[in-house]
């Protein structure tokens, strides 16, 4: 499932949070309010940037995406 579409089905605090800490790792909550949603962290999707010692990232397509709609808000 795309960004565009879970993007509307993950509750609204995690929303929050990736608009709030865009372009920090993701947290173990919010991975899994993603994977709940229909996001596949585990997929090759445009969105899924790195994953690393930190955690999991979004693209830097995905932080642009997110700051174009917190920046609608």
């Amino acid at each position: 499932m795309d960004l565009e579409q879970w993007w509307n089905i993950v509750t609204p605090p995690t929303r929050e949070w990736l608009i709030a800490h865009n372009g920090e790792a993701l947290t173990p909550e919010v991975v899994a309010d993603i994977s709940r949603a229909g996001g596949l962290v585990a997929s090759d999707a445009w969105w899924m940037g790195g994953r690393g010692p930190d955690g999991i990232f979004l693209s830097d397509a995905a932080t642009d995406w997110i700051e174009e709609r917190a920046n609608e808000e």
